[in-house]
C-alpha cells in the first residue's frame, strides 16, 4: 500500500519543498512546470475533495486557495507535521493511505493526489480504484499528477536517458517503485467505470482525470 516507502518520506519531509522547487538536479525535469500541475489538479477538481499523500500540503493549499474543501490523508508522521505546520489547521490531515484511511463522516466528489499513486502496484491501485468507485458519485472524478508512460518502450527508455545523464538515483526511482504505463492505467479506470484522459505537463508528469459513469 505504498508504506514500504515512509521511511524515505521520513527522510525527504525536511527537504521535500526544496526539491519542487528544482533545487534537485535530477529530478529538476520531474517537478518542471509544479504550480502548473498543482493548478491543473485544482481547476479539474470539484468542491469536496479528499487527498491522498499530503506530503507537505502544496496541492492541499493549492485546492484551499481555489476554495475547495479538502480531507487529508498522509502516511508518512514526518510530512504530516510539515503539512500541519504550513496548513494550520485549515484541513485534516489523518494518518492513513491510499487503501486504508479513517472514516470521512462528508460526502466527496472528488479524489485528488500528486506524485503519489506510483506508490502502489498495479494490483494496488486496481483496488484502489474499486475503493474509488463505492465512495464517489456518479460524476465524481479522480484526478491525480503523476509520472506514468504512455508505454512500455517510453519508460525503459527514461531510464536509459537517466542513467546516461549520470542521474543514478533518478534511475533507481524509476526501477524500485510501482510507475506505469497508460495502457495499464486505461484498464484499470475503465473496468471500474471510469472513463480517463491523460494530459502531459512536463517529460515526466501526466495529469490523470478519471470520471465516474454509474
Amino acid at each position: 500500500m505504498g508504506r514500504e516507502f515512509i521511511e524515505l518520506f521520513e527522510d525527504w519531509a525536511q527537504t521535500y519543498d526544496s526539491t519542487v522547487d528544482g533545487k534537485d538536479i535530477q529530478y529538476k525535469e520531474v517537478f518542471d512546470q509544479y504550480e502548473q500541475i498543482l493548478n491543473k489538479v485544482a481547476e479539474k477538481a470539484g468542491q469536496y475533495v479528499l487527498e491522498f499523500g499530503v506530503g507537505t500540503g502544496n496541492l492541499t493549499n493549492t485546492l484551499l486557495k481555489a476554495n475547495k474543501q479538502v480531507i487529508g490523508v498522509e502516511p508518512s508522521k514526518m510530512m504530516r507535521q510539515k503539512a500541519i505546520e504550513k496548513l494550520g489547521k485549515k484541513v485534516p490531515v489523518h494518518d492513513g493511505d491510499f487503501l486504508s484511511f479513517p472514516p470521512l463522516g462528508v460526502n466527496i466528489d472528488t479524489i485528488v493526489s500528486s506524485y503519489a499513486f506510483h506508490h502502489l502496484t498495479n494490483e494496488e491501485k486496481r483496488k484502489a480504484i474499486q475503493l474509488y468507485n463505492n465512495i464517489l458519485p456518479s460524476g465524481g472524478k479522480i484526478v491525480f499528477a503523476d509520472t506514468t508512460f504512455v508505454d512500455q518502450s517510453a519508460f525503459d527508455q527514461t531510464i536509459a536517458k537517466a542513467k546516461e545523464n549520470q542521474f543514478y538515483d533518478l534511475a533507481r526511482d524509476l526501477e524500485t517503485e510501482y510507475y506505469t504505463t497508460h495502457e495499464v492505467l486505461k484498464e484499470i479506470f475503465t473496468e471500474n467505470g471510469f472513463t480517463v484522459t491523460f494530459e502531459q505537463v512536463n517529460e515526466f508528469v501526466w495529469v490523470i482525470e478519471a470520471i465516474k459513469q454509474t
